[in-house]
């Protein structure tokens, strides 16, 4: 994975999540964000991949820049279309995913770990409040 900052898309993957959330009709794209948040959760106790993670803190990002305190996706990573207003319910989901991506056993949180990634975490809570508020 090429990384190039903290932040939800200043990384390979999450650049390529962005494209198939704009390739997904309008109407899908909820779908889109919410699978990322379901493929992170269902691994319960075993050990997360990194990929996943970091769709999910993509999407959660997406998600809390609807929300009041949220900031907007500016970064030119992230989707070029614009989201429709989001369900609500997306939000439990991303905060649910989050608490796990925290979690060990996590590939992301362990190579966070492994290059003093307090940043990189304090920003993951940052929109984990966000979502838990909004």
């Amino acid at each position: 994975m090429g990384t190039w900052d903290i932040g939800p898309f200043d990384n390979d993957t999450a650049a390529d999540f962005s494209y198939r959330v704009d390739e997904a009709p309008e109407e899908k794209r909820a779908e889109v964000l919410l699978a990322t948040f379901r493929e992170v959760t269902a691994t319960g106790g075993e050990y997360l991949d990194s990929d996943f993670a970091v769709e999910a803190i993509a999407s959660a990002a997406l998600v809390a820049a609807q929300c009041p305190g949220g900031d907007p996706v500016t970064t030119s990573y992230g989707p070029k279309k614009p989201l429709p207003e989001l369900p609500a319910d997306l939000r439990p989901a991303a905060v649910e995913a989050l608490d796990r991506i925290l979690t060990k056993p996590s590939e992301l949180l362990e190579l966070w770990e492994e290059s003093d990634g307090e940043e990189w975490k304090a920003g993951v809570l940052k929109l984990r409040g966000v979502l838990a508020e909004g």
